[in-house]
């Protein structure tokens, strides 16, 4: 019987053949000993470098405290930010300190994890892998048969071999077998990474584009030239110079040839902006459509759906807003639109405070561009009246404050007057407060008359560079005449503040006075009056004929009253309106006889429409910002149903009607549309009987 040991090394041998016939996986971490595996036990020698400090044991163990922290040496300590609640600049508390030296994002998936079943299950992976491995309980019986088969065969060469050892080769801990990944499986990318995807866009072809330009046209010029010839051309040059010095300087014309060499000057540094100053405005223009686009809209196509349900009443609704900064501390003295070009309007500027006479403007604004006036003419004295000419709507009449008329060409460059009066020529020694053009007169002559607080209405005549002025009539007052120092007899002039000329009728006209009368005139008799009168108790502001009864005139007052007189019948008016403030301008509306408009001191505009309603005011609206703010003057579009008004602080605001203040007769289906002005004279007609009844009836009995 051999010794135990001698078994236990037999076995011991057995064992390690076993191990090294058993099959080594690829990922197994194996280290293999050679002879040489015991040379890391062997001593290792120091070696001291020659620049080693020689340390004493009280040095060596001193303790020297050194922190690390995570911070970047790199990143800046010092970032300002602007900080806008407080409005200033301030430090950067927060530094990333995070420093990446390599970054590399992966597209592998666990093959294990929820996505990965997931695309397998969409691709159907899981069912070849499933047939590629087979089941795996057969694949663990081929293993552990395997396994058998080794041990036979070792225990036919070697002996005997452990169990234990036979099962620890062929399974794990768990016994569960693990088999090695196939050779081949497909990688599970991410399919949330774009990285490995491409796409192919379509290119577009080439195309060779070419144009060809005309030549420029060609000449050919040959000339000889010989020495008299050159000598010629040099004395006629210094001739012409010998000429202009023998020319004597006329000490006046000095100045003029300055101003000429400056204009020359300024035309050519204008001519660059000149060449586009007609694409400028049509940009600008376009800018303006863009900007104030919601305001065109409602200019255009806004009807007020909220009329249907009001009885008989209307709104204005705020259009566009007209102001330039040099003219807000003047006062909207006058406004008149283009009879040609409807939607260009001039607003003259000015002051009726006696003590706060500065300077004047007069301003040319369009509704295609709100922002900027087209035109801008400044005064040395302040505008109180304009008038645009019917025919010639590029001539502008124009009366000061300081009694002078003048006449303004828009077409040219110029900034003066083209025409202007002066102590000379019969210039108002009052404010001019009315201008009007009247037709030419048997000379072709263009003319217009004015009327000023001096008493006197005066017809200018433009000829040639010239204004001539005739004294249409004086505004004498009915007392006697007063004696003057010399024995002679004074006479008192009314002071005329507005006027107004027949729309059928040439010679007559209508003048209204600071004294509350209004004297009814003809420019055949400049001595004395048709009628006059009485016609309010304070200045009259405004008198204006209707646009369609010949025989219907209006009034408006600083007493607070709006009038409405037929100038056949002048002892009372046909109709009487009180305000509760003073009345700085009414206008008649263009597009029917009963509607008028009156701005106050107050700042509303009343709107009255007398088919509707002969008491009181179908709109009644406030349109300044500001309660001091006074209303000056108002006038209607001729077209559009818009109407502009004026205020002291050099504001003009636009207003669209609603369709309760602009309603038109209905013309029935199949008729002829009626004749409109007989329409609306009959329309007004009827009004009138009604006022008349009364009387007639206490006549009669």
């Amino acid at each position: 019987m051999p010794p135990k040991g001698g078994k236990g090394l037999k076995a011991t041998a057995a064992a390690g053949k076993a191990k090294s016939m058993r099959p080594i996986k690829d990922d197994d971490d194996v280290t293999e000993m050679g002879e040489g595996g015991d040379e890391w036990m062997q001593q290792k020698t120091l070696v001291k470098p020659d620049d080693q400090l020689d340390l004493n044991e009280t040095e060596l163990k001193e303790e020297f405290t050194r922190i690390l922290t995570a911070n970047n040496p790199h990143a800046p300590s010092n970032i300002v930010r602007y900080n806008f609640k407080e409005n200033a600049y301030k430090q950067t508390a927060h530094v990333d300190q995070l420093a990446i030296h390599f970054l590399l994002d992966g597209n592998m998936l666990h093959r294990d994890s929820d996505e990965a079943k997931r695309q397998m299950q969409r691709e159907g992976l899981a069912e070849a892998e499933t047939h590629r491995y087979g089941a795996p309980s057969d694949h663990a019986a081929a293993t552990e048969g395997a396994t058998e088969e080794k041990a036979e065969t070792a225990d036919a060469a070697d002996g005997e071999k452990p169990a234990e050892e036979t099962k620890e080769e062929g399974t794990g801990e768990d016994g569960a077998t693990t088999p090695a990944p196939p050779e081949g499986a497909k990688k599970l990318t991410n399919q949330f990474n774009y990285s490995e995807r491409a796409s192919q866009t379509y290119n577009n072809p080439f195309r060779e584009r070419g144009t060809v330009t005309e030549p420029p046209p060609r000449a050919t010029f040959c000339a000889n030239v010989t020495q008299w010839e050159i000598f010629d051309a040099y004395q006629e040059d210094q001739d012409k110079q010998e000429k202009n010095k023998e020319k004597k300087v006329v000490p006046g014309r000095q100045q003029e040839e300055k101003a000429r060499k400056k204009l020359t000057v300024m035309d050519a540094q204008g001519d660059d902006i000149s060449r586009v100053s007609r694409a400028s405005k049509i940009i600008e223009r376009m800018v303006n459509q863009n900007s104030y686009d919601d305001v065109s809209q409602d200019f255009k196509y806004w009807e007020d759906v909220s009329d249907d349900f009001r009885d008989q009443e209307g709104t204005l609704l705020p259009l566009w807003k007209f102001s330039f900064d040099r003219a807000k501390k003047l006062a909207v003295t006058s406004l008149c639109w283009n009879p040609k070009y409807k939607d260009f309007f001039a607003v003259g500027h000015g002051s009726y405070d006696f003590m706060k006479q500065t300077r004047g403007m007069i301003l040319f604004y369009s509704l295609k561009n709100p922002s900027y006036p087209e035109k801008i003419y400044s005064t040395e004295s302040g505008v109180m009246s304009l008038d645009i000419h019917p025919e010639h709507p590029y001539l502008l009449a124009v009366g000061f404050y300081d009694g002078s008329v003048g006449v303004y060409n828009v077409t040219e460059s110029r900034t003066t007057p083209m025409y202007l009066s002066t102590a000379k020529n019969g210039k108002h020694t009052d404010p001019v407060w009315q201008v009007r053009w009247q037709k030419d007169d048997l000379d072709n002559n263009l003319n217009f008359f004015s009327v000023s607080s001096d008493g006197r209405v005066v017809s200018w005549t433009l000829v040639k560079n010239e204004l001539h002025y005739n004294d249409v009539i004086k505004l004498a007052l009915p007392e006697s005449p007063s004696d003057g120092p010399d024995g002679t007899k004074l006479f008192t002039l009314g002071c005329g503040t507005s006027f107004d000329f027949h729309r059928q009728t040439d010679y007559l006209f209508l003048v209204g006075t600071e004294e509350g009368k209004i004297h009814k005139c003809s420019k055949a008799y400049s001595s004395q009056f048709l009628d006059t009168i009485q016609a309010h108790h304070m200045a009259v502001y405004k008198v204006v004929w209707n646009h369609f009864h010949p025989n219907i005139f209006i009034t408006c007052s600083a007493d607070w009253s709006v009038k409405i007189w037929d100038h056949k019948q002048t002892k009372d008016p046909m109709f009487t309106f009180d305000l509760n403030s003073s009345v700085g301008d009414v206008a008649w509306a263009p597009y029917a006889s009963t509607i008028f408009a009156a701005v106050t001191a107050d700042g509303k505009v009343h709107v009255y429409d007398l088919s509707i309603n002969k008491y009181e005011a179908i709109c009644e609206q406030t349109v300044v910002q500001k309660k001091k703010t006074k209303l000056t003057h108002v006038s209607f579009n001729p077209i559009h149903p818009i109407l502009i008004v004026g205020d002291d602080r050099g504001y003009v605001t636009s207003l669209k009607l609603s369709p309760n203040l602009r309603k038109m007769p209905k013309v029935k289906k199949g008729e002829a549309p009626p004749d409109r002005t007989e329409q609306e004279i009959a329309k007004m007609d009827k009004l009138l009987a009604l006022v008349r009844e009364p009387d007639r009836v206490a006549n009669k009995s």
